[in-house]
């Protein structure tokens, strides 16, 4: 087949069997591929080997050049089986678990209880902690609270007493005046008694 210019674009596949290998013979002919490389034109003519994908990806592969004129080139591509050492190995299953013997079992069942009762026991711990601290705390608030209440009761009691004796001293101090006073009133009579015999002798 040949291009609007003139110039063919034909690849030609060959197929060879060898010993072990697959190998593919192509010419890629036409004057605009002369220039293209190698990997260049294996990918421009691969569209002919897709139905050997899965060959190819199970397989090595060599590209070998063989000729190269001005009107194209040819070249090999050889399959070989891969080696065993590039293949990684994949389980086909996955490993069975280990069947386990009744006394596995049972010592699996008894360290669960151990730590179910473990994990209670802690569970049981912190509610007794808390609710000693809750105890604690209301006890606490309740001597605060008779402290308070005794300290209020002792001021009052101390306040009364102070105005008691406020009273008292106010009261005393008012006798005490009332008292000046009737002695005062007392030795103005005596003095004026004193003098009123005198003041009638004279008169006579």
């Amino acid at each position: 087949m040949r291009s609007p210019a003139g110039r063919s674009r034909a690849a030609v596949w060959r197929f060879c069997a060898r010993p072990g290998l697959l190998v593919l013979r192509v010419w890629s002919g036409g004057s605009d591929r002369a220039g293209l490389s190698l990997s260049q034109l294996i990918v421009q003519n691969t569209l002919p080997v897709a139905c050997l994908l899965f060959t190819m990806a199970s397989s090595d592969i060599q590209v070998k050049e063989l000729e190269k004129r001005a009107s194209g080139q040819a070249f090999e591509l050889i399959l070989s089986p891969r080696s065993k050492e590039s293949v990684p190995e994949f389980p086909l299953s996955p490993p069975k678990k280990k069947d386990l013997s009744l006394e596995e079992i049972q010592k699996k069942l008894e360290a669960a209880e151990e730590r179910r009762k473990s994990h209670e026991a802690e569970v049981l711990k912190q509610l007794a902690e808390k609710r000693e601290h809750e105890k604690e705390v209301l006890q606490k608030a309740i001597e605060e609270n008779n402290n308070f209440s005794k300290m209020a009761e002792e001021k009052l009691t101390h306040k009364m007493e102070a105005n008691k004796e406020n009273r008292e001293a106010q009261m005393a101090a008012k006798l005490e005046r009332l008292r000046e006073k009737d002695k005062h009133i007392e030795e103005v009579r005596k003095n004026k008694e004193s003098k009123d015999p005198a003041d009638e002798t004279e008169a006579d």
